[in-house]
């Protein structure tokens, strides 16, 4: 009995180690978020569907001062997709075969890894698939990147229960430990990071009460934000505060969040009076339960250098968002 009792360790042993042996350890992917390597021949790249690709793919986003584009690009013939460009974090294939298919496959040969793959059997039938799935193509790897953005920054962050704001008004946001308090009164929260050369990130939140429709269908956002800046985020001088910019028409989306009907406004933020001015993102959140709209928004000052990456990181941070 002593002897079979020892064979079945053994033997569990080596089951044991077969089986770490036969999982797929992932490497470690690579490349910087918003950035997107395309594999297609360079024929087709420098062509017509290289020309359909970049219409979507490097789109300017919407809501910044100068343009920028949904994505860094880089692009490699098939030949050349070899082991270094297979650990991309996000790789789009595009070819010409027997037939026409759209598929998203993720953590192939690296982690976090988004791969989305279109073929059709024509140039035009490939176009075709390309626009038929436009949205889905910069969902699917901004929605990747977003969660990558969240496993970074939000490893350490500030306890919501311990911030005044969010225990007396019901809900909370997961903010980066990197972010200080300017205030946080119970009825405003305001968070900012400090970035090099004066520059900066900026978190605010608050709630106000549902008073008519017009609230609920987001046709008041403007004039709630522009409130909310006279009262609680002074300029330089007198009687200066934050405004929404009066020359740039704001960018409204409705969306959902937290499970909730939200709009997603993206647009210029500027201060009254002085020359200060950057972009801002904001998420209104009709909580219906307790008649009122959660807001929170995030905005940079960072005069003269591309902001795309810092508004990516906020509206990370800004989909933590929970309400109780």
């Amino acid at each position: 009995m002593k002897k079979l009792g020892i064979l079945l360790v053994i033997v569990s042993f080596i089951i044991s180690c077969d089986s770490r042996n036969n999982q797929k350890v992932l490497k470690q992917a690579n490349g910087r978020i918003n950035n997107l390597l395309v594999v297609m021949k360079n024929s087709e790249w420098q062509g017509k569907l290289g020309d359909e690709l970049r219409k979507i793919i490097a789109e300017p986003v919407v809501g910044l001062p100068q343009p920028e584009p949904q994505f860094e690009v880089s692009q490699v013939p098939p030949e050349s997709f070899g082991r270094m460009f297979k650990a991309s974090r996000n790789v789009l294939e595009i070819g010409i075969a027997n037939k026409n298919s759209f598929t998203i496959a993720t953590d192939v040969y690296a982690s976090p890894q988004k791969i989305i793959t279109i073929i059709g059997k024509s140039e035009k039938e490939l176009i075709n698939e390309i626009q038929k799935n436009s949205k889905k193509i910069i969902s699917e790897f901004k929605k990747s990147d977003l969660r990558s953005v969240q496993r970074k920054i939000l490893k350490k962050y500030w306890d919501p229960s311990k911030i005044k704001t969010f225990e007396k008004q019901g809900y909370s946001l997961k903010i980066p430990r990197t972010y200080n308090k300017v205030e946080d009164n119970g009825d405003f929260i305001w968070y900012r990071y400090h970035l090099f050369g004066g520059n900066s990130m900026e978190l605010i939140s608050y709630t106000v009460p549902i008073t008519s429709e017009d609230d609920e269908n987001g046709n008041n956002i403007v004039a709630i934000r522009d409130s909310i800046g006279k009262k609680y985020i002074p300029g330089e001088i007198e009687n200066s505060y934050m405004i929404t910019e009066k020359a740039y028409t704001p960018h409204i989306f409705e969306v959902t969040l937290d499970g909730k009907k939200a709009f997603e406004t993206r647009g210029k933020w500027e201060v009254k009076g002085v020359y200060m001015a950057g972009p801002f993102l904001s998420y209104t959140v009709v909580d219906k339960p307790n008649n009122r709209l959660v807001v929170v928004e995030g905005l940079t000052y960072a005069p003269s250098i591309n902001k795309r990456d810092y508004m990516f990181e906020l509206e990370a941070i800004l989909k933590t968002l929970k309400i109780n």
